[in-house]
């Protein structure tokens, strides 16, 4: 027997009809090993780092969720069937081979181990990639090893920094992808509408715009980039009269003409940024959703691995496609081929590694046992392979200047249709293409007649709008085109952004919140944000760092540079960042000391909180200051805290959830009011709680509680009455929060024997 380890089920049980008799083909289900979650000791945390010149760490790699005993399973399973031979088929990438790896060190007393690894799963890569096995590359591996190094460095180091802001947490590419959204959002705020009028005209199907002001006129109309826009102006009377004039003589009159021609090139194959980009704009997908589908398919064998930053495409497929489309449009529709990897000379960061995304069986354009989504994804990623092979689209032009009788402002319009299809056969974007030009034609001298229908001429009268918020699309192309992003960190940083309540969604917009504000302009500073690229001085969270750092772990990937290199080195930039941003926090209090310093300062009486600040307002105050008074104020002698917010908020919802008047329930208990309560465990806020909570015990059980009751005493075949009398309570109505909690409790381990003793 043999033994295939792939990751997901959904794709095991793809590869398993492939392989047949005599193989065993089961899923790890993603990451089985990784670093240890629990680093909160310095302790642990040193030794996780500690490391040789020219040696990377050597953490003790813990088990992922619920992974233990499903490898431990497979392991007993090969065992008993006698496997001789294990092929680790994890995904052709740094994560799949760092997975592999682990499987390895996992079975390594297995006679024999062997890395296999597939672009695409079907019968024939399979069969391809099962005669061709190879070792594990640990050139991937090293830098899947680094990678992780970084991110838990940068994000437990940097994470216990920023909660003295009371935020999350920093990561080392989510960070500055929140940066970009930050930084759109203050211009935003900075934008300064400027208000412009501008007239269209429709004719003969063509649109036109009167030129208003050549780029030197007095009146010449910019936007806020300085760029000049003829067809806007700032005067409403020059506008109102031009539309006059048109309106009165209701014609054109065509006094130029331009010939041209207008080639549109096909784009080539999907990568995953072009895919998600490209689903998101024409679709409407969300990323996630794109993400899951696209998965799905890979998974079922219907397209090629869905991470890939190469628009690289096998021959075999090419020839395929190419015949599809000779056949069914012509040999006019076949181009040269888009065909790659001509992105990865324009960017040093394409990993190339594997193809670009596209159907695994070319030849077949629909496949019938689809769900909706699958068909609708597929649809779009066989027409995009498929437009990359063929001709250019080609639409004559016509440009035409126009004028008014009595106006002296020239008209400029354009008129296009399309004289050849090309790859828009088959990935059009949905617009309504024009295909022959205006039967009144294009002498020099015509009329053409407007039709003076409402808003024809139109005066649009309205001021430039803010840059556009980032959308999930566009921050992606956003990530990659500053190459601090990796087809298999795109979803999860943004996700991550979300889950982190640093940034939300409204609609498609993607808009940070007052906590992503805080942590960009208050947090990031501390860890420099500006850049001296003569003195070669980054700041951590700068796209100029992260990109350097992406582009030393894909040399590790290559085998250019060593993987402790790499880590060495930023191990060191780091700790002068890092001690850098801890004695500049220093010179001033941070918000969590301030908040402090207020709530218990603010109580008392005006000489006495002078003294504690010896004269200085809180703005004056520094970090030495802030942590002197602190100690201050925590020695004994100066009396207890008072309650602070969290404790206050509890005892206000306890109160309103009991529908208790708190003022005299404080009163009976000698306390005059909310402000008089001291904080701490042993305060009497703490004690005030511990009472409310009793209360709440005691009311009445709740709705679904009581349900709870009756639905297990019918499932158990205990009688209610008999239940109820077990913890004491006179009836059901009358039972408690704290008995039903308890009667449940007992319920349930009730049920559970009974499953156990009818089980056996």
């Amino acid at each position: 027997m043999k033994l295939m380890i792939l990751e997901s089920g959904a794709k095991a049980r793809t590869v398993k009809k492939y392989l047949g008799k005599g193989w065993i083909v089961d899923a790890c289900n993603g990451h089985i090993q990784d670093l240890p979650s629990n680093t909160n000791s310095k302790q642990d945390n040193k030794a996780m780092w500690a490391s040789k010149p020219g040696e990377l760490p050597k953490p003790p790699w813990g088990w992922t969720n619920k992974a233990e005993k499903l490898v431990m399973s497979m392991r007993k399973k090969a065992i008993d069937k006698k496997v001789e031979e294990i092929f680790i088929a994890t995904d052709p990438d740094r994560e799949g081979e760092f997975i592999a790896w682990r499987l390895k060190e996992i079975f390594h007393d297995f006679p024999i181990i062997y890395r296999v690894s597939f672009n695409e799963i079907t019968n024939k890569a399979v069969k391809e990639a099962v005669s061709n096995p190879s070792d594990i590359d640990m050139d991937l591996v090293d830098a899947a090893k680094v990678r992780r190094f970084m991110d838990r460095l940068v994000g437990f180091r940097c994470s216990r920094f920023s909660r003295s802001w009371n935020l999350a947490s920093m990561g080392r590419v989510q960070t500055p992808t929140l940066g970009f959204l930050v930084e759109r959002e203050l211009e935003r705020e900075a934008h300064i509408p400027i208000p412009y009028h501008s007239l269209k005209i429709e004719s003969n199907g063509v649109s036109f715009k009167v030129r208003f002001h050549e780029k030197d006129d007095d009146g010449a109309w910019a936007d806020n980039d300085g760029k000049h826009h003829p067809d806007r102006t700032f005067d409403s009377e020059l506008a109102e009269k031009a539309k006059n004039m048109i309106e009165k003589y209701g014609k054109l009159t065509i006094n130029s003409v331009n010939e041209g021609k207008t080639n549109r090139k096909p784009k080539p194959p999907f990568t995953t940024e072009t895919m998600l980009r490209t689903v998101n704009s024409r679709m409407g997908w969300s990323i996630s959703r794109t993400n899951r589908v696209a998965t799905s398919l890979y998974q079922s064998g219907h397209i090629t691995y869905i991470r890939t930053d190469s628009t690289r495409t096998s021959q075999d497929a090419r020839n395929r496609i190419r015949k599809i489309i000779e056949k069914q449009y012509g040999a006019d529709h076949l181009g040269e081929g888009v065909l790659g990897p001509d992105v990865k000379n324009d960017s040093k960061n394409v990993q190339d590694a594997h193809e670009a995304i596209r159907p695994t069986q070319p030849d077949v354009r629909t496949i019938s046992d689809l769900s909706k989504d699958e068909a609708a994804l597929y649809g779009v990623i066989w027409a995009r392979f498929a437009s990359s092979q063929m001709s250019d689209s080609i639409r004559e032009r016509r440009d035409l200047v126009a004028k008014v009788e009595g106006l002296d402002k020239e008209i400029y319009g354009t008129s296009s249709w399309r004289i050849h299809a090309g790859w828009e056969a088959v990935f059009s974007d949905g617009e309504n293409v024009q295909l022959k030009p205006p039967a009144v034609g294009f002498k020099l001298g015509s009329d053409w007649k407007i039709n003076l229908k409402e808003n024809n001429p139109e005066m649009i009268t309205d001021e430039t709008k803010p840059p556009r918020r980032f959308t999930e699309s566009s921050i992606i192309q956003e990530m990659k085109k500053s190459e601090i992003g990796r087809p298999s960190t795109y979803l999860t940083t943004i996700e991550k952004l979300q889950h982190r309540n640093y940034v939300e969604k409204e609609g498609s917009s993607l808009i940070p919140t007052t906590k992503g504000k805080s942590l960009w302009i208050d947090v990031v500073p501390f860890y420099g944000k500006e850049i001296d690229s003569n003195a070669g001085s980054f700041g951590l969270f700068t796209t100029d760092f992260t990109s350097k750092m992406e582009e030393g772990l894909d040399q590790v990937e290559d085998g250019e540079i060593p993987g402790a290199d790499i880590w060495h080195k930023f191990v060191e930039e780091f700790r002068i960042m890092h001690n850098n941003a801890l004695e500049l926090r220093k010179k001033k209090p941070t918000l969590k000391q301030m908040k402090y310093l207020k709530g218990r300062l603010d109580r008392m009486e005006f000489e006495l909180k002078q003294k504690y600040l010896k004269g200085k307002s809180y703005d004056e105050l520094t970090g030495d200051d802030a942590r002197s008074i602190i100690e201050g104020l925590n020695d004994e002698k100066m009396g207890p805290m008072p309650a602070s917010d969290k404790q206050l908020k509890l005892i206000m919802k306890l109160a309103e959830k009991l529908n208790i008047n708190l003022d005299d329930f404080l009163i009976d208990d000698g306390i005059t009011d909310l402000d008089a309560l001291t904080g701490g465990r042993d305060g009497s806020a703490s004690e005030i709680i511990g009472k409310l909570i009793e209360l709440d015990k005691a009311s009445p059980a709740t709705k679904k509680q009581v349900d709870a009751i009756v639905k297990m005493c019918e499932k158990s075949e205990i009688k209610i009455e008999d239940a109820i009398a077990s913890v004491e309570a006179i009836s059901i109505e009358e039972i408690s929060k704290s008995e039903a909690s308890e009667l449940i409790d007992s319920l349930k381990k009730n049920i559970q024997s009974r499953r156990k003793a009818q089980n056996k």
